[in-house]
């Protein structure tokens, strides 16, 4: 099983290119407030989803889930159905596997609110020179911010909010003791681009994922709570919360503070040492006492 981060590079750079024409605007899902759940992107189980979507769905249920993050492997409709029949909300969907446009349709037809990217320089890099990977230089995160705030008009246009999705490479420095990131929240619109914090990735890039939450009120809304095994180097082995580098009451803490309102569980594989399904268990039941 391919990793999250390899799928989401193929995704980007084999796939549809981003489109800016929109559908109608669709229903917006309230968001989940501080103790009234935990989310799961579904890329984490997609192995056991692929298998026996309704069964992986109700599973997460069971264990006590209250909404998915999605990426769209089948058709939106089907998914709506199937999270419908598990009981499970669906406020966020990553559109890189999709494109915008279609991914703007999808999001319509689950009834979410964010609209996130998921490697956005690779998208960019893709449209740009066709391949290659992208640069993380200052001018390179100011065309970012720029192309960030383009989708964020285009997805309010169509009753969406758009967000940022991070990994390491964001926290490169770029000089005067900023990053990448930090640009990136400098430069966009607050009322056009919000952030979904991936703190294990913000980790590995070797920043404190509390210091993001505490310095940006009102402009982290989303979170990926992930964390690795240590001394995995750069292949950067997932790790079940509550077993890995991070502790995650003090970002807990900082994150509900400064305005969180999905929390999505997230694990990178392999899954040699239990099942996806069962770490997401071990996942939660680490993680829901802290919100």
């Amino acid at each position: 099983m391919m990793t999250r981060r390899q799928f989401l590079t193929r995704s980007a750079l084999c796939g549809t290119a981003l489109g800016l024409t929109l559908g109608a605007p669709g229903k917006l899902l309230a968001a989940t407030a501080k103790g009234k759940g935990l989310g799961i992107q579904l890329y984490m189980v997609l192995d056991a989803y692929t298998k026996d979507p309704v069964g992986t769905l109700k599973t997460l249920k069971s264990i006590g889930y209250v909404e998915i993050e999605a990426i769209v492997t089948t058709t939106a409709a089907a998914l709506r159905d199937q999270l419908k029949e598990a009981g499970l909300g669906c406020p966020s969907l990553h559109f890189d596997s999709l494109g915008f446009e279609p991914g703007i349709d999808a999001a319509h037809t689950l009834g979410a609110t964010y609209i996130v990217s998921s490697m956005l320089p690779a998208i960019m890099q893709k449209e740009a020179n066709g391949s290659g990977d992208p640069a993380y230089t200052r001018d390179a995160a100011k065309r970012t911010a720029a192309y960030a705030n383009r989708l964020g008009e285009k997805a309010r246009k169509a009753g969406l909010q758009y967000a940022y999705h991070n990994h390491h490479a964001e926290f490169t420095d770029v000089g005067d003791g900023e990053t990448f990131y930090d640009v990136l929240l400098k430069e966009t619109d607050r009322a056009l681009v919000q952030f979904e914090l991936d703190c294990g990735w913000v980790h590995a890039g070797g920043k404190n994922p509390a210091d993001y939450f505490k310095a940006n009120p009102g402009r982290i809304t989303l979170m990926h709570a992930k964390d690795f095994l240590a001394g995995g180097g750069k292949d950067y082995p997932g790790a079940e919360l509550g077993r890995g580098t991070l502790d995650y009451k003090p970002i807990m803490a900082a994150a509900d503070a400064s305005g969180l309102k999905h929390c999505f569980v997230e694990q990178e594989g392999p899954f040699s040492r239990m099942s996806s399904l069962d770490a997401a268990r071990v996942d939660f039941d680490y993680l829901r006492p802290l919100r």
